[in-house]
């Protein structure tokens, strides 16, 4: 498997017309992907000498496909509006804050793209990560769970984006540090397998979106005119 140039690993093969369409795997899915990719390989290689090994191979192989689907990372055509979406999943709840703000919790599930981008162009200004427990993404409590707190300065002021770990969930991976200026859209960090995106529109930005909506990280728009 080659590694490109990019912050990504990715996988080409045959497409139409002679072109070999790419097949991106997240950065950060190493320590997972690797050693399951590794031992569907070797047990694949050992049924050779005995069939016995089909009943490890055939699992590893399976749990490697799965991989391949967890940790998947398309290429997206960034949609248009003044806040877009930092996650693939459902709008799970849109809370008005005591400050003004409204807050727009997108849970994540295990078969949504775990790879988190950028609602705004600006520039990130802290990346704080709070040590917390690890209660399920869709349950009340899970707002004190393991979670990483974004700031970026946009040109609608501060905007607050909270990743935040679930029961599955238990790690998280910024690619980014304070400082560092982002476009709308850019991948930004990724939660292993699931969870919750929070994101806090400023007061005065009306939400553009409703609790039970389908979303995809770069393409739908949060906000409205």
């Amino acid at each position: 498997m080659p590694i490109s140039p990019s912050p990504h690993t990715s996988a080409q093969g045959p497409g139409p017309e002679g072109r070999r369409p790419r097949v991106t795997i997240a950065r950060g899915a190493t320590p997972w992907f690797v050693p399951t990719l590794a031992t569907a390989a070797v047990t694949t290689a050992l049924t050779r000498r005995s069939g016995k090994w089909a009943l490890a191979a055939v699992p590893a192989c399976a749990l490697s496909a799965g991989m391949l689907w967890f940790f998947r990372d398309p290429e997206r055509e960034i949609g248009a509006g003044r806040v877009i979406s930092p996650a693939d999943g459902v709008v799970q709840s849109i809370d008005e804050w005591p400050d003004g703000r409204t807050r727009v919790a997108i849970f994540m599930s295990p078969l949504n793209v775990h790879v988190n981008r950028a609602p705004l162009p600006g520039t990130v200004t802290s990346v704080e990560h709070i040590a917390g427990g690890f209660v399920p993404a869709f349950n009340k409590d899970s707002d004190r769970n393991e979670r990483v707190v974004w700031h970026f300065d946009t040109e609608l002021g501060d905007i607050e984006m909270v990743q935040i770990a679930g029961a599955v969930a238990r790690r998280i991976v910024p690619y980014m540090d304070a400082g560092t200026k982002v476009e709308q859209g850019e991948r930004v960090g990724l939660i292993r397998f699931g969870s919750r995106v929070d994101t806090y529109l400023p007061a005065g930005v009306e939400v553009g979106v409703a609790v039970g909506q389908k979303t995809t990280a770069g393409v739908t728009r949060l906000d409205r005119d």
